[in-house]
This record gives structure tokens, C-alpha cells and sequence, in this order.
């Protein structure tokens, strides 16, 4: 068993057969003590729920915010990423299944404070701080925390998340978040179900109570998988969905799938699967349809919805065109494009930048 952090997490409650039953997703795990939760980083310990990963992370990395994915949301500003380890989904084509999947705690090498990744985001220039590489909602007392202490330095904060939480636990974590990319798997909860371990509903909620019930700019991006959720049918149903309960400003990636973890023989996302889907994304409405994951340059830029003038022009994640006006309109035609933009675009480029964060620093 490892030794109580010291950090007891929130969202739990006994039950009558003595159980603790953890409130943070719709997993509702119920813990014998000693137990960890599916997740495997919150545990029952001494009848209180202990967060393992409190304070400690796989890595840090400065991105372009273009990676997360947010086009919407400062182009070419750079954001200090970080995540720990475990996930409550258990998605048979996780991408990053040595940090999501792992129960080795050995790889979460390196240990921060809120307040010392807030100071090393200021330090290096970084108009934001993401939680990413695995899902926030795991980490999400020590996600808060973060962001509480990067507010105080006036540095924005981005969840990269797949948006399954009970709905206490996701007002309290979605109050301290600027923006969000939230992964929408499929339009199926037959998908979800067999592909994730979870269901579609909960997403759903998240992103309805994300549109109406808070300020929080959010972008979706679906992983598009061979034979599995590409078809035009599915496609078609999700943009319906997205055009009625969200509005066509919602920013839509459409990302390509790579043989990883338990999908290694399903083969790679063709480039013509992610374009047809944009296709589809555009003729029923949505304004700002992007593609991910390949090399296609008219996927990546952002065009006026009005005018179809190319107002933010990107090589990957290099901003080779910025045309917004100073109040993010469209010059051409004065088209207000949604989201949350600068007077000129940053500067950082596509560089990913490893770093290691003092943990002296205050």
C-alpha cells in the first residue's frame, strides 16, 4: 500500500455496507479499504479517500495551444502541459496508454506544488497551464489547486478531458477553467461501452452544461476509427446533435486514428475519412470544423463563416496568417468569430519544449 499522501480527496460517501463509494465519475466505485478506485489513483485509505497523485506528474512540457486541441482559444500561445497518471475510462485505442494506463507510480518522476507550476508558467512566458496527457477529472483536486494558484498570477487554465463526471464534481472543477477540449469518442453509447468501458450521456451532459451553464470557452475533437465511428450516418447524428443542443460556433476537430494499445490492427485514419467528415461537419452548419493529426492545410485554418475569407492560416501548428481585427471580427466583412483571441497571434511555433520544474520554486 503506498503511504497516505496527506491529501484527501473530496466526492465520497459511505455506504451502508460499509463501502465508500467514490462520486467523482458515473463509475461509482465502490472501495473495501486499502482499494483503489478503477482509476487506480483514488484510494481508500484509513476511511478517507486518498489521492495518490497529488503533487506529482509524468512530465512537463511547454506546447503551441494549437496541440491541446484549441484554435479558438489565443492562437500561437504557448501552455504549459502536464498530467499524472491512471484514467477512468479504459479506451481500447488510448493513445497515450503508458501514461493513462499505467499503475506504476514510479513513472510520475516528477513532483510539483500548485504554486511551483504556477511560477514556472510565468517564468517561461506561458499564457496558459493544460492538464492533459490523461484525463484532469482523476487529478481534479490537484488540478484545481493548480489553477487557483495560476489565476493568482493572471495564467489561464485548459482541460484536456473526456468530460465524464457527476455533476457536483464538474461545477467545481469547471469554476476554476478557462477553456476545455473535450473528447467526444462517438456518437454511440454502444461505442462507448465497448471501446471505453463507459457510456455516452455523461458527455453529453458535460458539454450541454459546459455551453449553458458557464464561461468556459470548450472545442471538441472525435478520434476517427476505421469501421468503428467514421461512418457518414454517425457522423452526420453527432453534428445534428452538436448544430441543436450547442450552436454551429462550437469549434469541431476531427482527428485521425494511429494503431496504438489494443487497436494495433486497425489501420490509420485515411486523410479522405477526416475530410468528408469535415464535409459533412460544414454542410450541416458547424462554422469552425478543423481536421487533426495529418497534414492538411485548409483543415487547419480558420475561415470566416460569412465570407469564407481565411482569416488564421496554419502550417501544423505554425500560425503562418493572422487576419482578426483587434476585437476578433473578420476584416473583410466584420463577421465576430467565436472565441477567446489576442490583437495579434503568438509567436510560439510548433516547438515542444520538455522542461523541469524546481520544486523549491514558490
Amino acid at each position: 500500500m503506498i503511504e497516505n499522501s496527506g491529501y484527501l480527496g473530496r466526492y465520497w460517501h459511505m455506504l451502508d455496507d460499509g463501502r465508500m463509494q467514490c462520486d467523482l465519475c458515473p463509475r461509482d466505485c465502490k472501495l473495501h479499504e486499502g482499494q483503489r478506485g478503477a482509476c487506480f489513483v483514488r484510494m481508500r485509505q484509513d476511511d478517507q479517500m486518498i489521492l495518490t497523485t497529488y503533487g506529482r506528474s509524468s512530465g512537463f512540457c511547454i506546447d503551441p495551444i494549437e496541440k491541446k486541441p484549441l484554435n479558438h482559444f489565443y492562437p500561437g500561445s504557448s501552455v504549459l502541459s502536464f498530467g499524472t497518471a491512471g484514467c477512468n475510462l479504459a479506451c481500447k485505442f488510448c493513445q497515450n496508454w503508458d501514461i493513462s494506463k499505467s499503475k506504476d507510480m514510479d513513472r510520475l518522476m516528477d513532483q510539483a506544488s500548485p504554486a511551483a507550476i504556477a511560477s514556472a508558467a510565468e517564468q517561461y512566458g506561458c499564457k496558459s497551464v493544460a492538464f492533459t496527457y490523461n484525463d484532469p477529472v482523476i487529478f481534479a483536486e490537484y488540478a484545481m489547486d493548480v489553477a487557483d494558484a495560476c489565476h493568482e498570477r493572471g495564467i489561464k487554465t485548459v482541460a484536456v478531458t473526456a468530460g465524464y463526471m457527476h455533476d457536483q464534481a464538474r461545477r467545481d472543477f469547471y469554476a476554476k477553467i478557462d477553456a476545455a477540449n473535450v473528447d467526444l469518442k462517438a456518437f454511440t453509447d454502444d461505442f462507448y461501452f465497448k471501446l471505453t468501458g463507459s457510456h455516452l450521456q455523461p458527455v453529453l451532459d458535460t458539454l450541454r452544461y459546459l455551453k449553458h451553464e458557464t464561461n468556459v470557452w470548450f472545442e471538441i475533437t472525435t478520434l476517427l476509427i476505421p469501421g468503428q465511428n467514421d461512418s457518414s450516418e454517425e457522423i452526420t447524428a453527432m453534428c445534428q446533435w452538436i448544430k441543436n443542443e450547442l450552436g454551429t460556433d462550437v469549434p469541431l476537430h476531427f482527428s485521425a486514428f494511429h494503431p496504438d494499445y489494443k487497436m494495433s490492427d486497425i489501420p490509420a485514419t485515411p486523410v479522405t475519412t477526416l475530410v468528408r467528415a469535415r464535409e459533412i461537419a460544414i454542410r450541416e452548419g458547424l462554422k469552425f470544423v478543423y481536421t487533426g493529426n495529418v497534414h492538411n492545410q485548409e483543415g487547419d485554418t480558420t475561415f470566416c463563416p460569412s465570407c469564407n475569407a481565411p482569416l488564421i492560416v496554419r502550417d501544423w501548428y505554425q500560425i503562418n496568417q493572422y487576419r482578426l481585427t483587434k476585437d476578433g471580427c473578420c476584416p473583410d466583412c466584420a463577421t465576430n468569430i467565436a472565441g477567446r483571441f489576442d490583437e495579434q497571434a503568438g509567436h510560439f511555433g510548433r516547438k515542444r519544449i520538455p522542461i523541469a520544474i524546481n520544486t523549491a520554486r514558490v
